[in-house]
Protein backbone atom coordinates (compact mmCIF):
# COMPACT_ATOMS: atom_id res chain seq x y z
CA UNK A 1 0.00 0.00 0.00
CA UNK A 2 3.17 2.49 1.16
CA UNK A 3 4.75 2.04 -2.90
CA UNK A 4 1.34 2.60 -4.19
CA UNK A 5 0.52 6.58 -6.06
CA UNK A 6 -1.38 8.82 -3.30
CA UNK A 7 -2.88 10.94 -6.34
CA UNK A 8 -6.47 10.28 -6.11
CA UNK A 9 -6.21 10.37 -2.05
CA UNK A 10 -7.80 12.65 0.33
CA UNK A 11 -7.09 12.07 3.61
CA UNK A 12 -9.94 12.36 5.91
CA UNK A 13 -7.96 11.67 9.32
CA UNK A 14 -4.93 10.03 10.91
CA UNK A 15 -4.57 8.11 13.70
CA UNK A 16 -0.82 9.62 14.60
CA UNK A 17 -0.79 7.79 18.23
CA UNK A 18 -1.51 4.51 16.64
CA UNK A 19 2.05 4.26 15.17
CA UNK A 20 3.78 5.73 18.94
CA UNK A 21 1.23 2.92 20.26
CA UNK A 22 2.02 -0.04 18.13
CA UNK A 23 4.36 -1.96 16.37
CA UNK A 24 2.64 -1.83 12.57
CA UNK A 25 3.33 -5.19 11.15
CA UNK A 26 1.61 -5.55 7.73
CA UNK A 27 -1.04 -2.83 6.21
CA UNK A 28 -4.48 -3.63 4.49
CA UNK A 29 -6.96 -1.49 2.48
CA UNK A 30 -10.65 -2.02 3.36
CA UNK A 31 -14.07 -0.09 2.39
CA UNK A 32 -16.90 1.01 4.49
CA UNK A 33 -20.18 0.41 4.32
CA UNK A 34 -21.72 3.83 4.71
CA UNK A 35 -25.23 5.86 5.12
CA UNK A 36 -25.49 8.78 2.82
CA UNK A 37 -25.14 11.39 5.68
CA UNK A 38 -21.68 9.89 7.08
CA UNK A 39 -20.53 10.54 3.78
CA UNK A 40 -21.49 14.04 3.64
CA UNK A 41 -20.24 14.03 7.08
CA UNK A 42 -16.72 12.58 5.78
CA UNK A 43 -16.97 15.11 2.77
CA UNK A 44 -16.65 17.68 5.47
CA UNK A 45 -14.07 15.89 7.10
CA UNK A 46 -15.41 15.29 10.80
CA UNK A 47 -14.40 12.05 11.56
CA UNK A 48 -11.75 10.33 14.70
CA UNK A 49 -10.09 7.55 14.72
CA UNK A 50 -7.84 7.70 17.56
CA UNK A 51 -9.62 5.03 20.08
CA UNK A 52 -10.99 2.99 16.87
CA UNK A 53 -10.33 -0.46 16.34
CA UNK A 54 -11.68 -3.32 14.14
CA UNK A 55 -12.68 -6.98 14.94
CA UNK A 56 -14.25 -9.79 13.70
CA UNK A 57 -18.67 -10.32 14.49
CA UNK A 58 -20.29 -13.25 12.89
CA UNK A 59 -17.34 -14.01 10.07
CA UNK A 60 -17.22 -10.11 8.91
CA UNK A 61 -14.43 -7.07 10.17
CA UNK A 62 -16.22 -4.23 11.78
CA UNK A 63 -14.95 -0.65 12.76
CA UNK A 64 -15.76 0.20 16.21
CA UNK A 65 -15.82 3.59 17.86
CA UNK A 66 -15.11 5.31 14.98
CA UNK A 67 -16.11 8.28 15.28
CA UNK A 68 -18.45 10.42 12.87
CA UNK A 69 -19.90 13.59 13.35
CA UNK A 70 -23.54 14.06 12.68
CA UNK A 71 -24.03 15.69 8.68
CA UNK A 72 -25.03 19.53 9.65
CA UNK A 73 -27.97 20.01 6.79
CA UNK A 74 -28.94 16.38 7.44
CA UNK A 75 -32.60 16.06 8.85
CA UNK A 76 -33.51 14.20 12.33
CA UNK A 77 -32.85 10.85 10.75
CA UNK A 78 -29.42 11.24 10.75
CA UNK A 79 -26.98 8.42 11.63
CA UNK A 80 -25.39 7.58 14.54
CA UNK A 81 -22.25 8.91 15.39
CA UNK A 82 -20.15 5.92 16.84
CA UNK A 83 -22.33 3.04 15.13
CA UNK A 84 -19.88 -0.55 14.17
CA UNK A 85 -19.48 0.23 10.79
CA UNK A 86 -18.62 -3.17 8.31
CA UNK A 87 -15.73 -3.48 6.37
CA UNK A 88 -15.11 -4.62 2.72
CA UNK A 89 -12.37 -6.85 2.07
CA UNK A 90 -11.28 -9.50 0.22
CA UNK A 91 -12.03 -13.21 1.69
CA UNK A 92 -8.25 -14.86 1.36
CA UNK A 93 -7.33 -11.12 3.24
CA UNK A 94 -9.65 -12.29 6.03
CA UNK A 95 -9.01 -15.32 6.73
CA UNK A 96 -4.89 -14.31 6.96
CA UNK A 97 -6.61 -11.55 9.41
CA UNK A 98 -8.19 -14.22 11.23
CA UNK A 99 -5.04 -16.30 11.63
CA UNK A 100 -3.04 -13.34 12.95
CA UNK A 101 -5.51 -11.66 14.99
CA UNK A 102 -6.00 -15.05 16.44
CA UNK A 103 -2.03 -15.14 17.56
CA UNK A 104 -1.39 -13.41 21.18
CA UNK A 105 -1.05 -9.68 21.09
CA UNK A 106 -2.28 -9.05 17.56
CA UNK A 107 -4.73 -5.54 17.05
CA UNK A 108 -6.15 -4.35 14.22
CA UNK A 109 -6.55 -0.73 14.36
CA UNK A 110 -7.11 2.14 11.59
CA UNK A 111 -4.31 4.36 10.84
CA UNK A 112 -6.09 6.83 8.61
CA UNK A 113 -9.63 7.02 7.02
CA UNK A 114 -9.61 8.51 3.12
CA UNK A 115 -11.45 8.64 -0.53
CA UNK A 116 -10.07 7.28 -3.23
CA UNK A 117 -11.77 7.75 -6.54
CA UNK A 118 -15.18 8.67 -4.26
CA UNK A 119 -14.94 5.71 -2.41
CA UNK A 120 -14.51 5.82 1.67
CA UNK A 121 -11.38 3.85 2.80
CA UNK A 122 -9.53 3.14 5.60
CA UNK A 123 -6.13 2.16 6.36
CA UNK A 124 -5.90 -0.63 9.16
CA UNK A 125 -2.76 -2.01 10.43
CA UNK A 126 -2.36 -5.71 12.28
CA UNK A 127 -0.31 -4.15 15.24
CA UNK A 128 1.36 -5.27 18.50
CA UNK A 129 1.31 -3.27 20.74
CA UNK A 130 4.59 -1.77 22.20
CA UNK A 131 5.79 -2.15 25.70
CA UNK A 132 7.38 1.36 27.44
CA UNK A 133 10.84 0.61 26.84
CA UNK A 134 9.93 0.38 23.37
CA UNK A 135 8.18 3.44 23.90
CA UNK A 136 11.11 5.37 25.79
CA UNK A 137 13.31 4.40 23.31
CA UNK A 138 11.02 5.75 20.45
CA UNK A 139 11.23 9.36 22.60
CA UNK A 140 14.83 9.40 23.19
CA UNK A 141 15.70 8.84 19.37
CA UNK A 142 12.91 11.17 18.36
CA UNK A 143 14.51 14.14 20.83
CA UNK A 144 18.49 13.37 19.45
CA UNK A 145 17.41 13.56 16.15
CA UNK A 146 15.79 16.81 17.13
CA UNK A 147 19.07 17.84 18.43
CA UNK A 148 21.14 16.69 15.18
CA UNK A 149 18.71 18.80 13.46
CA UNK A 150 19.06 21.85 15.54
CA UNK A 151 22.80 21.99 15.17
CA UNK A 152 22.33 21.35 11.22
CA UNK A 153 20.39 24.53 11.23
CA UNK A 154 23.04 26.60 13.01
CA UNK A 155 25.61 25.50 11.03
CA UNK A 156 24.18 26.86 8.16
Amino acid sequence: MKEEKEENLKVICRNRKAYFDYAIDAFYEAGMVLKGTEVKALREGRANINDAYARFRDGEIFLYNAHISPYSHAAADSHQPERPRKLLLHHWEMKRLLVKLQERGYTLIPLRLYFKNEHAKVELGLAKGKKKADKREAIRRREEQREIDRARKRRK
